[in-house]
């Protein structure tokens, strides 16, 4: 198909002049006034315009800054054709939008080589936007799958962890939705962590890891049924540390791909430090420790009080309510705490939504 050159002038004698000369070559098209032409790219395409300045109505230095305007139209090559020559007009018309300035009388020579040139130039953009837009669609599809490996990945190390305890698989979704709630609620009420959704859905992704290393817990002392001498909780305070080798080692072999599990580090970590720095494994105090660690220290030891076990019976909410707020500012981040608080209704409904008797 030919490239469709709009025509914009007030003079008849111009109009034929253009056409005369563009014919051979292209689709003319030839409207007498600026109001016109703008009306006509509403309904048709066209790949360049040559554009009178002086005319009644709108000039074309005003019907140049509307094309602009419009996105669907701002693309198109705008060659303003004009006796007015002086270095001040060409300014205007270059300021106003326009791409070239042409200057009457009209070198038909001059005027065939600047349109091939704009022509050649818009169609090298209109490749490149096509272009671009594929390799989009390809990153998207690329990007999926990615993600798509990512939670596979984490369900695979999800799943080992919920083999190892018949107890587990509850109480990863439980405390899954209890930091999803307890995040979204500290981004709201407390706006200095700069919380986003980004960073609320990435902890949320991560939290089920976050008793990983017990996979690596002696049977002997993960599933016994009675409460853990000394030597046996200091074999099971191992689970923290051998979790983050896991993910560590996970996350390098995945590469780039692997940083997602950096936040699951985090966690793993550190949701049994304690606010008053007498938690495990390092001991650390206040902000110290990661937010991720204060936010997962609170879900977990909440879905622990409420959970019932061989060796003791579940608390009611509001009996695990008042057993934490004791704890405000030892084991737990008295600002957090107060946040987790603020959504207890909501608490309730999730653990009868996800009761280990389900």
């Amino acid at each position: 198909m030919k490239p469709v050159i709009l025509c914009v002038d007030d003079t008849p004698a111009n109009l034929t002049l253009l056409h005369g000369h563009l014919n051979s070559l292209y689709t003319v098209k030839l409207l007498n006034s600026g109001e016109k032409a703008l009306a006509f790219l509403k309904k048709e395409r066209v790949d360049l315009i040559l554009l009178d300045v002086m005319m009644p109505g709108l000039d074309g230095y005003e019907v140049c800054r509307h094309i602009r305007q419009d996105a669907t139209t701002a693309h198109i090559p705008i060659l303003f054709i004009t006796a007015k020559n002086m270095p001040e007009d060409e300014e205007e018309a270059l300021n106003a939008g326009g791409n070239d300035f042409i200057s009457k009388p009209i070198n038909p020579r001059v005027l065939m080589a600047r349109i091939k040139t704009h022509l050649d130039l818009k169609n090298f953009q209109d490749w490149l936007q096509n272009e671009n837009a594929l390799l989009e669609k390809e990153l998207e599809k690329r990007l999926t799958d990615i993600f798509k490996l990512q939670d596979a990945s984490m369900g695979v190390m999800i799943s080992l962890a919920e083999f190892r305890d018949e107890c587990t698989g509850n109480h990863i979704k439980r405390t899954q939705l209890y930091i999803t709630e307890l995040a979204n609620e500290v981004a709201a009420a407390l706006p200095e962590y700069q919380l986003d959704s980004r960073e609320v859905n990435l902890i949320s992704k991560c939290t089920p890891l976050h008793d990983i290393g017990k996979i690596t817990t002696p049977d002997s002392v993960l599933l016994k049924p009675g409460k853990l001498d000394h030597d046996e909780f200091e074999i099971m305070k191992l689970h923290v540390q051998k979790g983050y080798d896991i993910l560590e080692s996970a996350s390098k072999n995945m590469g780039y791909y692997g940083e997602f599990l950096h936040v699951a580090q985090v966690i793993v970590m550190n949701h049994h430090e304690k606010w008053d720095g007498s938690g495990y494994p390092n001991g650390l105090a206040g902000k110290e420790i990661p937010l991720p660690g204060r936010l997962m220290a609170i879900v977990d030891v909440y879905d622990a009080l409420r959970s019932e076990r061989p060796y003791k019976k579940g608390f009611s909410h509001e009996e695990a309510l008042d057993i934490m707020k004791a704890q405000s500012g030892k084991h737990f981040d008295p600002e957090l705490l107060e946040c987790f608080i603020n959504i207890e209704a909501k608490l309730p409904v999730i653990h009868n939504n996800w009761s280990d008797r389900h």
